[in-house]
């Protein structure tokens, strides 16, 4: 027979996903998001069996990405082989993964690197963190993915791993996420928690330093642009990951107070050596924005705002129970004295 010219590639991609927190919802953002790319032909989440299935995204895999296969596995299983992880996935090959719950190349996390390079992938996507920056005075604002890092950090340990094995590794490194499955809603419910209490909020002064807060989707769909260029990705290697509408400390606060209706409320700056209090962001500005995506991925920036996303947030912050919620002011207290 002859054989055909033209094989369809098979494309497989593969989700590494984390138990919850702030991460928690990009394994099912990027799902959906991979599930309309032609590029790719079939989704598998290698879900940690951590997680709370009756919480959401985990309770809605089924209903929300019916195509895509799920896999339970005890990522912080320390004693996980490159072997046992290929058996868990019944020894199939993949051409794309997004690692989006390792920390550490150990255990879990060096079986993920370990079966990447077995597969011969093509572009290997770790999410790390922008938390391993370490600003210096020289440093300028919003910090480019040159800024000096904390190598004894987890994720860049992870990455120096990968770039070891000789994996194409494209790392992300995200900032503050907030999303519509999410589970971890510290940072904005800190907002309204005095908000709707009509409590005084401690903001570390000026109140101007700036914070990246991005969507979830925004962030799925940073992570899905390396399919746009996958040599330009691996040659960049590093990318920051957040959205470049960036709003300063107070403008949250001006911004929420709209969104729950309040028009009388208070900022009050107080002396950042008095420490965070329970402030959910960093004393000092501590930013990143997207521009290296956006130049060498072709990423168009976010379709989500931080100002229209507030509405639907706060309703869910009223579904939680967030207005009637018991609350320990007594840190706030302490560096308003």
């Amino acid at each position: 027979g002859v054989k055909s010219s033209t094989t369809l590639s098979m494309s497989a991609a593969l989700i590494v996903q984390n138990k919850g927190g702030g991460h928690g919802e990009l394994g099912y953002q990027l799902a959906k998001n991979l599930s309309g790319n032609p590029k790719i032909t079939s989704i598998t989440i290698l879900q940690d069996d951590a997680c709370n299935d009756e919480k959401e995204p985990f309770n809605l895999y089924a209903l929300d990405l019916p195509d895509v296969k799920v896999v339970k596995a005890t990522l912080s299983d320390e004693s996980m082989t490159a072997a046992d992880l290929q058996s868990l996935l019944g020894e199939q090959s993949f051409e794309y993964v997004w690692d989006n719950a390792s920390k550490a190349p150990e255990g879990s996390g060096k079986a993920i690197c370990d079966s990447a390079k077995d597969w011969g992938c093509k572009v290997f996507t770790y999410v790390s963190s922008a938390g391993m920056y370490t600003p210096t005075e020289d440093t300028v604002f919003p910090m480019a993915e040159t800024t000096p890092i904390k190598d004894s950090a987890g994720q860049a340990k992870f990455d120096a791993y990968a770039v070891e094995l000789g994996l194409p590794l494209v790392s992300f490194r995200p900032q503050y996420i907030y999303g519509p499955k999410s589970n971890k809603y510290d940072y904005i419910d800190w907002y309204f928690d005095r908000i709707v209490r009509g409590e005084p909020l401690p903001i570390p002064s000026p109140g101007s330093q700036k914070v990246s807060l991005t969507n979830s989707e925004d962030v799925a769909s940073l992570l899905a642009s390396v399919l746009n260029n996958e040599d330009a990705a691996i040659e960049q290697r590093f990318f920051n990951c957040g959205t470049d509408d960036l709003v300063s400390y107070d403008e949250v606060a001006s911004m929420c107070a709209e969104a729950a209706g309040v028009s009388d409320f208070t900022v009050e700056h107080y002396d950042p050596t008095k420490g965070k209090a329970k402030f959910p962001f960093r004393l000092n500005d501590f930013y990143v924005a997207p521009d290296a995506a956006k130049a060498k991925l072709g990423w168009d920036g976010p379709k989500s705002s931080l100002k229209s996303d507030l509405g639907w947030y706060y309703d869910g912050y009223k579904s939680r129970g967030g207005v009637d919620k018991e609350l320990d002011l007594s840190a706030d207290k302490e560096v308003l004295a």
